[in-house]
Order: C-alpha cells, then structure tokens, then sequence
C-alpha cells in the first residue's frame, strides 16, 4: 500500500502519515509505506497512473490529473477547511488579516496551494499587475525530498522572499524564529471566510483502486478515523511520529500544532463542502462544469466516518 504525500514534514496531512507511523493502517490489514512526490501535481499523476495507491493532499489538487473528477474519489477528509497561512516578513509590520498588506510584495507558494491564495487574493480586490504582487514558486522548494514550509521559512528569513503560503509548520518556524507573522489563517477567521471552502485535506484515491480492492479502501478510510479519534484523545503521540520523521526543531513543537487542529480532524466530507470545493474548482478553471457529489466523494464509505 503506497500513500503519496506532497509535504512530509506538515501538519496538513499529518493524520496519513501518523496512520502509517503508529500502525494503524497495519491494524487493518494493511501494510502501507509512505512515498513524499512533490509538488501535488505530481502526487497525483502517480495516482492515475497507478504508481501508488492514495494520495495525502488538497482535494482541489485531484483535478489536475483526474479532469472533471473522471477517475478519482475522496474517500475521506483528512482535516476540514482551507488549512494554508500566509505569513510575510515581520519588519514589514503589516496588520494580521490585512490582504491589501501584500502590495509589492514577492510571495512564494508552492503549485497547488497557488491556486488558492490567487484566488483568495482577486476575491479580495487585489490587482496582480497594478498593486505588484509577484506570486510564484520558493527558488530550491522544487528539490526532492524538500519541506515547502520548511523551506520556505528559511527562504523568508534570508530575503529570498517577503512571504509566504504555507502550511502551519512552516508558519510556526518562520514565526518562532522572528522572522514573519501570521496575516492570513482563514481556518479561524483571519481573512475571508469565502475562501475556507476552497479545499481541505483529503485522503484521494482513484476509481480503479475502489473498483478493484474496495477492501483495502475501506481499511484505510478506518484507519483514518481511528487515529484522528486517537489524536484527539492524546495530541502527545504525534510526537513520536516527528522525531522519527522531522527535524528535531519541528519534532519538538508538532503535538502543540496538531492540538491546535484537532477541532478539524473530521473525516465527514458534506454536500456543502463540496459545492464549495467545485465553486472554487470553476473560479479558478480546473473544472468546467459542476459535478454530482457522488462524482467526487467515496460515498460507499461514508458509513465509516462516524465510528
């Protein structure tokens, strides 16, 4: 069983890869590894193509290999909500929640999460050409095996950048070192509530996987549910997972982080996050039409959810 993930040292799609960690997809029957593919585009090539199994990742992200949702399913919600930040220099002394404070400035972030914060940026009357904001990729994050957030933290602190779109452990380094604040988290209500419905951690799998070994699809999605259920009872085992997996730095602080989202590790994916998710799918071009929500969520293993 091969699970992608676009991030490993994250909190974003931390509940797969303490599934795989503290061996409870092994619980199930399953004998999973995990495979960092970066960026998501490419984690989910290697989904259509067969190479792994699930995928760790935006849910928005599947369309960029499964076009108008043919030939892949989320079987359940990692975590809810737009789960990005975006954090600018600390000198700069911008207000938190301020969207106009990016005029002028190089923001970095990583294809994918892009889409979003674009999308964010325009809904919110910010201009690209007029009010000068460069928004792109964190030269050296495109390298294997490398943490965006991570990276770009380090890339904020050196001047590389000005800021950065990120998930909350890169945050966390680029804002314990005092090099940026946060000014965006919509998740809690800094910034615009439209866009926390952009999209959400989800675990992706294709048609040909369910069609095949609907078995295995329905142990994972357990295996999911149960650690979320762990996570939320006892934060303090993630911290066995990051000092096998992260830095010691961000091995120290991810209990604390995944604390502060465990009000979003829900597995339920409704109607009205998905509509969410396909209004934000066609705003931004990757989807041409809506779809069903059958066409887009694993609904054989919605019963799976609640246990």
């Amino acid at each position: 069983m091969r699970i992608a993930v676009p991030d490993l040292i994250s909190n974003s799609y931390f509940p797969a890869v303490a599934a795989v960690e503290l061996g409870f997809f092994k619980a199930e029957g399953l004998d999973a590894e995990l495979q960092m593919l970066s960026p998501i585009p490419k984690a989910m090539e290697a989904l259509r193509d067969d190479q792994v199994d699930f995928v760790a990742g935006p849910a928005h992200a599947a369309l960029s290999a499964f076009p108008e949702w043919k030939g892949v399913k989320l079987a359940a919600a990692l975590a809810q909500q737009t789960f990005w930040l975006l954090i600018l220099r600390s000198d700069l002394g911008a207000t938190p929640g301020d969207v106009n404070a990016v005029k002028g400035l190089r923001i970095g972030a990583a294809p994918g999460p892009e889409a979003a914060l674009r999308r964010l940026l325009i809904e919110a009357g910010i201009d690209f050409e007029r009010d000068q904001v460069q928004l792109g990729p964190v030269p050296g994050a495109a390298g294997h095996g490398v943490s965006f957030g991570v990276h770009a933290a380090k890339a904020l602190e050196e001047g590389v950048i000005d800021g950065f779109w990120a998930n909350a452990m890169g945050s966390e380094v680029a804002v314990r070192s005092g090099a940026g604040v946060v000014i965006l988290d919509v998740r809690r209500g800094m910034g615009p509530a439209s866009a926390q419905n952009y999209t959400f951690a989800a675990l992706v799998t294709s048609d040909n996987k369910i069609e095949k070994t609907p078995d295995d699809v329905a142990a994972a999605v357990r295996a999911i549910v149960k650690v979320q259920n762990a996570l939320r009872a006892d934060p303090s085992i993630a911290t066995a997972v990051g000092e096998r997996l992260f830095p010691p730095e961000e091995a120290g602080f991810l209990a604390s982080l995944v604390e502060r989202d465990l009000p979003f590790y829900d597995p339920s994916i409704s109607e009205e996050v998905v509509e969410g998710l396909n209004r934000f799918a066609l705003d931004t071009g990757i989807l041409s039409a809506q779809v069903p929500y059958e066409q887009v969520v694993a609904t054989q293993f919605s019963g799976l959810w609640a246990q």
